[in-house]
């Protein structure tokens, strides 16, 4: 913290919100921190003299003539090795029972890398879930939300990933979770051995809502320094990134800002950019993917949050229910990674595409045929194939259980091509067919 002798105290307040404060100041910046009332706080508004902060902890019994002290310094978080294997709150200190971390301290919510020294990404990341690795491959320095209705195990699969994911350092940033989700996350982590490469930082409901603001920033300081002075694989994890912008929208309307579509912030698109856009491939070894959840109002994707979310992403994965298996499965059709042709066919098995695109063909066409079936029309014997391979497909390969290689999931979807169907119903080049189809079809 800034040396008392400099550090600029007032007491004199001139307006209060429940969430921020006004007073006149000077020589304040951006992002300063300032300790109001003995609450801590943080600029986010300058209008000539008029200094507005907001009051992570809310500003009920906050009195107008508080003393405000400017620390002279935005947020930081101290970094070292020493984070591997910690549980932070939003401010940085440890909530696990275990000592402060010493370490450099580096401001959070720096800039991004700069694009001059980014790498085109190239590194698969395997995750043991078909419904990703099959059809929606991701690519290290790839920044890709989850979206997922409130009702759906979404943090139990970002766990799976987390613990199934080839990389570094795994970094938790949990906005808005329950006890039982925040306790979820720990007993998974240390019940896997793997606390050593994970860092989570939490924000619960019992927290104050605003301080998920410090959330991603927290987590993404410790991705760079992992990254970029360490050279390491890094996956960040963010949970839930509509609570994250529901939080901006507190802030907003308590600073009387004019909302924007769905009661957001008018620049909601910026705040989600920076922090997607810290995602990087390194000119080194070190990266930083992004998988973040979005949860949906009834599925509402044309919600101002996942709406924004899609135009700065690269892609996303879908969560849903199969109502033929009954199983949670990475939606073919809503789902998309853009950059897996990265690294299909160049880091994965040459037939990896042709599979891919063909799986789900077969699986579309199986839609087709329960069309057909809810209009009352005659199915044929492909349409009933159709319809059986449609189950097992969900079931063994888009269901969020599974977790197995890209090998497996290649050998698994031949299997099912060879049951179900001939060799020219999958669409697949006939050298491929030469090497790999494992059987006659199957009639049923």
């Amino acid at each position: 913290m800034a040396n008392k002798v400099y550090q600029r105290v007032y007491t004199q307040l001139e307006s209060i919100t429940k969430a921020t404060v006004s007073l006149r100041a000077s020589g304040v910046s951006n992002d300063e921190l300032a300790v109001v009332g003995g609450r801590l706080a943080q600029v986010v508004r300058i209008k000539g003299e008029v200094v507005t902060l907001q009051i992570f902890s809310g500003t009920e019994g906050i009195p107008t003539n508080a003393e405000v002290v400017f620390l002279g310094e935005p947020p930081t978080l101290k970094v070292s090795d020493a984070l591997a294997g910690r549980f932070f709150d939003a401010y940085g200190h440890p909530i696990d029972g275990g000592p402060e971390v010493d370490g450099e301290e580096r401001e959070i919510g720096g800039p991004s890398v700069n694009p001059y020294k980014r790498r085109q990404p190239s590194q698969l990341i395997p995750t043991g879930i078909a419904g990703i690795d099959l059809n929606n491959t991701l690519v290290s320095g790839q920044k890709i939300p989850f979206f997922a209705d409130p009702d759906q195990p979404y943090n139990k699969v970002m766990a799976d990933v987390a613990m199934r994911a080839d990389v570094d350092k795994i970094i938790l940033g949990g906005m808005g979770l329950s006890n039982d989700d925040y306790l979820f996350f720990r007993h998974e982590f240390e019940a896997a051995g793997a606390l050593d490469k994970i860092i989570c930082f939490i924000n619960t409901t019992e927290n104050p809502p605003v301080e998920r603001l410090l959330i991603p920033d927290m987590a993404l300081t410790a991705a760079e320094y992992f990254a970029v002075d360490k050279n390491e694989k890094v996956l960040v994890l963010l949970t839930d990134m509509t609570l994250y912008a529901d939080a901006l929208s507190i802030v907003s309307n308590r600073m009387d800002q004019i909302p924007s579509k769905d009661s957001m912030p008018g620049s909601l698109y910026s705040d989600l950019a920076k922090i997607y856009e810290k995602a990087v491939q390194l000119p080194t070894e070190g990266s930083i993917t992004i998988i973040a959840v979005t949860t949906l109002n009834d599925g509402d994707i044309t919600h101002a949050i996942p709406d924004n979310t899609g135009y700065i992403t690269e892609g996303q994965l879908f969560l849903r229910v199969d109502t033929d298996s009954g199983k949670v499965i990475i939606d073919p059709f809503r789902s998309l990674s853009r950059l897996k042709q990265l690294v299909q066919g160049k880091k994965t098995r040459e037939d990896h595409s042709q599979v891919m695109n063909a799986g789900v063909r077969l699986f579309a066409d199986a839609q087709n045929a329960k069309t057909k079936l809810e209009n009352g029309f005659d199915l044929s014997d492909y349409d009933h194939r159709c319809l059986a391979y449609a189950k097992e497909y969900a079931t063994r390969l888009l269901s969020i259980d599974v977790n197995i290689s890209i090998d497996e999931m290649l050998d698994t979807a031949w299997e099912l091509f060879a049951k179900y169907f001939s060799p020219a119903e999958t669409g697949i080049k006939q050298a491929f067919i030469d090497k790999y189809w494992n059987g006659d079809k199957v009639s049923i």
